[in-house]
């Protein structure tokens, strides 16, 4: 046992001996035991006791906390690293000019080669020139930004790339209860979105935790500016796994009707802006009743522990120890003279 999530709204955590109780409404409903415990992940309004905090401070479990649209909020983070070596080398080549651009064109242009080649194999699947063409469109686009002669232009570059790959997801959906009218977030305002902004908290959330078992700073990175309380470095590493692994698990779990429409609360005419986070709990558009949030995370800790050939190590290895290994690589990277980080090719 790795990773526990709890999701039903309205309960606290209570410490039992070695156990965390899952308490709603002075009954409780869950047990979580210690032993093997690495991750707890907290999803809507949970609250802890000082006990539960110090179990698990003690047992040094890395706790995330996630609003109920599945917005990162805080994270009880363990830092003890001892790695400063890498940590300087990460502070000096990312405070050059000449390795953030570098950095930035390879996330860049990896992030948009995967695009195209998850459009490509879509449209072999599905028989679709449009998805071909915009496929091609991205490929384009992947060699600009590796060509790119400043940040600006590697940016906007992404930018482009993402505005194609959106304008064209809808014809990667086989489910008529579901529409996707182009991308929104912060809050999303339909099923999709939400299914999306949620998944790719998820991915950034592993991509931090590996960050931390690296011992890199999570706040530094090249594509993504530093910003108070942005973990810029883990931003910028996700970009590699947001179309085959985010994009494929909400698609599927659309496609083959595992998640239906009735399975969201849409509330109509809601509001663009919100007062605080009480107020978009109770007014946000759209809501994954908690029945489909367990589905939605039951599939994504299956696809985490998926199988895939990785080719530095010749092997195969878990999705989750595939987001290791790369975090790993780009951390070797920034000790190497040239600088080359190579993001994940989801062709191999």
């Amino acid at each position: 046992m790795e990773s526990i999530y709890v999701l039903e709204p309205g309960t606290y955590l209570r410490r039992d001996g070695e156990t965390l109780k899952v308490v709603k409404g002075g009954e409780c409903i869950d047990s979580i035991p210690a032993g093997g415990l690495k991750r707890l992940m907290l999803v809507g309004y949970v609250s802890l006791t000082g006990a539960v905090l110090d179990f698990l401070i003690r047992r040094r479990v890395e706790t995330i906390f996630v609003t109920p649209t599945g917005r990162f909020r805080a994270r009880l983070f363990l830092d003890e690293h001892r790695h400063v070596s890498l940590r300087k080398s990460q502070y000096l080549a990312l405070t050059r000019e000449d390795r953030t651009l570098k950095a930035a064109r390879r996330i860049v242009s990896g992030k948009l080669r995967n695009m195209a080649d998850f459009l490509r194999l879509r449209a072999g699947t599905y028989d679709d020139n449009t998805l071909k063409i915009d496929a091609l469109k991205l490929r384009s686009m992947a060699v600009h930004a590796e060509e790119a002669k400043g940040m600006d232009i590697v940016r906007g570059v992404e930018g482009a790339g993402s505005r194609v790959y959106f304008s064209t997801f809808s014809r990667l959906l086989r489910n008529d209860g579901f529409a996707f009218n182009g991308r929104n977030r912060r809050p999303p305002r339909d099923p999709v979105n939400a299914m999306l902004s949620f998944v790719y908290t998820l991915l950034t959330n592993e991509v931090l935790s590996a960050i931390s078992i690296c011992g890199l700073d999570p706040y530094l990175g090249a594509l993504h500016e530093t910003s108070y309380g942005r973990p810029s470095l883990a931003c910028d590493l996700v970009e590699e796994y947001r179309s085959f692994m985010g994009d494929r698990l909400v698609l599927g779990l659309i496609n083959k009707k595992m998640i239906r429409p009735e399975d969201f609360i849409i509330r109509e005419n809601a509001p663009k802006s919100f007062l605080d986070e009480e107020d978009m709990k109770a007014r946000r558009p759209v809501e994954m009743k908690p029945a489909v949030a367990r589905t939605f995370i039951a599939a994504y800790e299956e696809m985490m522990h998926r199988s895939i050939h990785y080719p530095p190590l010749n092997k195969s290895i878990t999705y989750r120890w595939l987001i290791l290994n790369q975090v790993r690589r780009f951390g070797d990277s920034l000790e190497s003279p040239d600088g080359a980080y190579e993001p994940f090719s989801w062709r191999n």
